[in-house]
Parts: C-alpha cells; structure tokens; sequence
C-alpha cells in the first residue's frame, strides 16, 4: 500500500519532486479529488516553478478520468486561484510550494467558494483513497477548457478597495520571481502608484533570493531599493503571492500585527461592530484597537483552516496572523496578499504622513519575532517551561501550545512545529529590553 504521510500536511500536499511527488501521484490525487467533490468542474491553477505545469497536467487527467470537467487558468497566485473558485462556485487545485525552495512543489485544495480542504476537513479523506487504490471510472471522461481570470480578478479586487482617488505614491514591489510578477502590473494597471519592480521574471528557481520574506535576509535587496530610489513603501511577495510584507520609506519592516490593526480598523469603518479574528501570536494591540474602534476581536490557533473556520462560524468581516495571511469575508473568507497590500497603500495614498508615522499608532509592544529551537522532546522541553512559571501568579493557557502572560504587558507563546523537530518561541513585552530578558529565560530552559 501507498504511504503519503510524507507529503500530506496538515493544509495542503507538499514535497520534493521526482522523489515524493511525481505525475503518477499527482494523477491519483487528481481522481481522488475529483471523487471527494463530486463535479462538476474543478478549477485549476499553477505557479511558476518548472514543475507546475505537468503536475497541473497529470492532476487534470486524473480529474477528468473520473467523469469531472477542469477549467484551467493557467498561471496564477493562489488568491487568484482561490477567486476562481469562489467567482466560479467550483472546487480548486492550485500547484505551488509557496516559499519553498525550487526542488519542492505541492497542492492547495478548496471547495466551491474556496472552502479550505486540510487534514480534517476532506485531505484525510482523500490520502486514504489514493493509499488504497482510487476506484476506476468507467463513464465518458471529463473535458477541459482553458479560462483567463486575471482581468476579472484585478477588477473584483478595485471593488474591495478603492485606490483611484488618493496622492501618487511610488512603490517598490519584490516579487522574488514569484507570481506576485503576474499579478501585480494588472492590479495596478491605471492606479495613481508608480510601482518599481524588482525580480518580476517568473522563474521558479528563485535566481535572486527564497521568496520567503518572512526571513529577514530576503527583504534586503527590497530594503536598499526602497531608500536608493526614495520610494514611499515597499512590498514583497511570497512565491504564490498569497502573503505581503510591508517595509516603510526608510526600509523598516512594518509588523504583520500592526497591518492586521490597520486593515481591522478600515474594516470596522465599512462594517461598524464586525468581528475580527486574530491568531494568539498577534500583538495584544490588535485586540486593544479593535475594541477602540467598536469592533469584537476572537482569538483564534494558528493556521488558515482555523481562522476560516472561526470566520464562518462568527461571521467575522478580517482576520489577520503574525505570519502575514489576511483573511476576507468579502473574499470568500480566503487570504490575500494583494487584497491586504491595497488596504495598506489606501491608507497611505489617504494622508499625507509617511507610512512610518501612520503605522505607530497600529505598533504597540515589542516583540521577538519567531524564535526557533531544535529541540528532540518537545513536550518534556514545554512541560518545564510550563513548571518554571507556573509558580508566580502568571495566566496560561493551552489554546495552541503553551501561552504564558506575565500580567505585565508581557506574554510569550511556545509551539511545537507540525513538521519539524522544532519548537517556536514568539515574545511580546512594553520595550525591547523587556523582550530580551524574557526571551533569554525562556530559552535557557528550551535550549537546557
């Protein structure tokens, strides 16, 4: 019997190609997908990795093997794949391995309307089948005709935010060769910003840096573009262009939390009382600021089957996470980092302060950022973190990991990687001393 545990994640398939995934794979995960949902049609869309197109390919047979059509869009970021499905009312299949390096591909897998598929909500489901031999299908096979999205999803994207009325900004875009390249001159097309592009080229060996801006090292060539040519921000984009990362005039990275703040608060201006939802490694000024604004915010676990489910359960209007995704009800609840990255150059483009003295009143608190630690005995490491603080009157709590708040503006979260003998530290203290002295306790008995 097939085993697929190596590259069935808790949200999507992932895995080296040639080695753990391949067509034949792909192809089985194809017909099992296609039996999962059910037809009619399932919509499918790839990055710019080597790899995509054939994986794409064989998937598309598997699918129309059992008696289900495919609409191909061909190259796309996965929110405009997500759009698809929702704008469609169709299933989707979007072929890319996010930031990771170029060996690597893998699948997103939605619902109609871009309900999210992951380990308990139908992934299980279709491991199982494709371990056990997928059922022939002897009917007519499926067809498959090729659709152009893009026009459409530029245009539903300038109904969600309106940009056509503010200052001329001048804005340095790094897409890091990812599909953010595809995208971006037709979002903008026609808007008062003047982008400057950087490693716009699609090419999914990433020759200039991971498309990863979530490390630090690769928001440097965007940094130095930014101050070289005196732009107002800078964006960058992952590899599937469904997160941004947000630096200011200076080159200053501008924190996750405080953007999930500020796209809260326009929110909340369109849909006064809405329900926000925030993961608990966010900022504590998120919260804070959506209750300012007469908003609910609802603490979620980290990851987007979460925060969806959460969405659709309270009828929340945004959620934002620590690790850039931004979630919509107005688009069918999925992420989008273009989405967010317009909130952001709105409320720019709506004042004449830089972006630096519009963001502090969304940045509170200092924070660590992720810490990792390679760790063999998560759980032993988490327990004696947990003994070491439990005697002094500090709150805990064991939504997702282990959350200790120190009552004093200080918290810290410790978490267990999915995949990883790893285990994940994020910090939030009033000042960056604070953050250091708590950060080096905490490590001292993780690291022990």
């Amino acid at each position: 019997m097939r085993d697929l545990s190596g590259i069935v994640k808790a949200y999507d398939i992932r895995g080296v190609v040639g080695e753990q995934i391949d067509t034949e794979v792909v192809r089985d995960l194809g017909a099992a997908f296609a039996r999962f949902v059910g037809g009619p049609a399932v919509v499918i869309g790839y990055d710019m990795r080597d790899s995509s197109p054939s994986l794409a390919a064989a998937f598309a047979e598997g699918v129309t093997g059992q008696g289900v059509d495919v609409v191909d869009i061909g190259l796309a970021s996965t929110d405009m794949l997500y759009f698809a499905s929702g704008r469609l009312e169709l299933p989707g299949a979007m072929f890319t391995a996010s930031h990771n390096p170029a060996k690597y591909n893998g699948i997103k897998l939605c619902r109609a309307g871009a309900s999210p598929v992951g380990q308990d909500s139908g992934l299980s489901e279709i491991r199982q089948m494709v371990e056990d031999g997928v059922p022939g299908f002897l009917g007519a096979k499926g067809s498959v005709s090729q659709r152009d999205m893009l026009d459409g999803y530029a245009e539903f994207l300038g109904t969600l935010v309106d940009l056509s009325g503010i200052r001329p900004l001048k804005v340095v875009v790094d897409a890091g060769n990812g599909m953010g390249g595809h995208t971006v001159p037709r979002v903008f097309d026609g808007l008062p910003v003047e982008i400057v592009p950087m490693y716009f080229e699609l090419d999914g060996n990433f020759p200039n840096h991971e498309a990863n801006p979530l490390d630090p090292k690769n928001l440097v060539d965007l940094q130095a573009k930014v101050r070289e040519v005196g732009a107002d921000a800078g964006v960058a984009f992952d590899g599937d262009a469904d997160r941004c990362f947000v630096v200011d005039a200076d080159g200053n990275p501008v924190s996750p939390s405080a953007i999930t703040a500020l796209v809260a608060v326009r929110e909340l201006a369109k849909d006064p009382g809405g329900t926000i939802i925030h993961n608990l490694i966010t900022s504590k000024g998120v919260p804070e600021i959506v209750t300012e604004h007469g908003g609910k915010a609802v603490r979620t676990r980290v990851g987007h089957s979460f925060i969806k489910q959460t969405m659709a359960e309270t009828g929340a209007i945004f959620g934002g996470e620590h690790s850039a995704h931004y979630y919509f009800r107005d688009f069918w609840r999925a992420d989008s980092g273009m989405l967010a990255a317009l909130h952001v150059l709105a409320a720019l483009g709506e004042t004449d302060r830089p972006l630096s003295e519009l963001m502090a009143q969304y940045s509170r608190y200092s924070a660590s950022g992720e810490i990792n630690s390679t760790v063999a005995d998560q759980a032993g490491r988490m327990a004696a973190v947990r003994e070491a603080f439990a005697g002094e009157g500090v709150e805990i709590d064991e939504l997702d990991g282990l959350t200790v708040d120190l009552g004093d503006g200080s918290w810290f979260n410790l978490r267990a990687s999915n995949t990883e003998p790893l285990l994940r530290l994020n910090i939030e203290a009033p000042s960056d001393e604070a953050v250091a002295e708590l950060r080096d306790r905490v490590l001292a008995i993780v690291r022990a």
